[in-house]
């Protein structure tokens, strides 16, 4: 009697949680700096969620470390729905397994609400590269008298992570020529100083289209829409390239289910709406709702293989 009790207590204290929350502002930190992806990514989806949850959603950005000192800041708020955290595969996949003393756990000092969106990663030449496919690119670095040179935004980005496992799987060899920061990279894949690079299909369109780099192989496991007529890795023969940037939605773990499910269903429907979606795919990306449950397997899933990745290939940062 006194569990059913205590249940129905649980229950209707719930109800009425999800029936007023919120009733103040949210604050939802940026851990990187203002006009940057992941930044763009929250302000986009700031004006559906403060009309949703009928509340002012205040966007505040604590860059620093990679992301990990907003993020830590977050892991250590009040669990009660009023401090949100915009985490990234950045944040929550790969600085865990790059810095050995990271202030945060990725899993257990957080919950989930939904992915935001997620962003491919293309494969680039320079247009003088004799490759015009991912397997032609193979062949000529395997015959090539000096390894091919491959730009990244830096040792342990994303995309020279996501640069390592292609050779992993590949079984080439590039130079890995760390830049700072795409633009910078891209630059020198253009110019001619570096031969290849991998890189978010976003700051890379303009410069496919114009013809200044060539598009060999997208690394979703499906085509993007923007570059419709570049083939999957999967399609190019390299099996287990699939690797995708992402922004999502979290909150400090402890947040009482009943806020989490209201944030969950706003965002969703956020993220399903035309005008969510197209805006996205002009920003190279994909509009991504989804359940708590499949962000934390993602965030599981890739610290395992980037850890794998960051161990065979001897990544080391300071």
């Amino acid at each position: 009697m006194r569990q059913s009790i205590a249940a129905l207590a649980i229950a209707l204290w719930s109800t009425a949680l999800h029936a007023q929350y919120p009733d103040k502002p949210i604050r939802v930190v940026v851990p990187w700096p203002p006009g940057g992806g992941v930044d763009i990514a929250a302000r986009t989806v700031q004006p559906g969620l403060t009309e949703g949850l009928r509340q002012t959603l205040v966007i505040d950005n604590r860059p620093g470390a990679g992301g990990s000192i907003g993020s830590a800041q977050v892991a250590k708020m009040a669990p009660d729905g009023y401090t949100l955290l915009i985490a990234s595969s950045s944040t929550h996949a790969v600085a865990p397994v790059l810095y050995k003393n990271i202030p945060y756990d990725p899993i257990r000092d957080f919950a989930p609400v939904s992915f935001i969106e997620t962003k491919p990663y293309v494969l680039v030449v320079h247009p003088s590269l004799p490759a015009k496919s991912a397997a032609e690119l193979i062949s000529v670095a395997r015959v090539a008298k000096t390894p091919l040179t491959m730009a990244s935004a830096g040792t342990g980005s994303s995309n020279h992570l996501v640069g390592e496992l292609f050779q992993m799987l590949t079984g080439v060899k590039f130079i890995h020529v760390p830049y700072r920061g795409t633009a910078p990279a891209g630059l020198a894949v253009i110019s001619g100083e570096a031969d290849l690079q991998i890189d978010q299909v976003a700051p890379a369109l303009p410069n496919i289209s114009s013809g200044r780099l060539r598009a060999l192989a997208i690394t979703t496991e499906k085509r993007s829409p923007q570059l419709p007529n570049i083939p999957t890795m999967r399609e190019s023969g390299v099996s287990g390239g699939e690797a995708t940037g992402y922004t999502a939605l979290v909150a400090p773990a402890g947040t009482p289910v009943a806020a989490l499910e209201r944030l969950n269903a706003v965002l969703v429907g956020v993220l399903r709406s035309r005008n969510i979606v197209e805006r996205f795919a002009s920003q190279g990306s994909e509009s991504a709702p989804s359940t708590p449950d499949q962000v934390t397997q993602k965030f599981k899933d890739d610290l395992a293989k980037w850890a794998r990745v960051v161990a065979k290939a001897g990544v080391r940062v300071e």
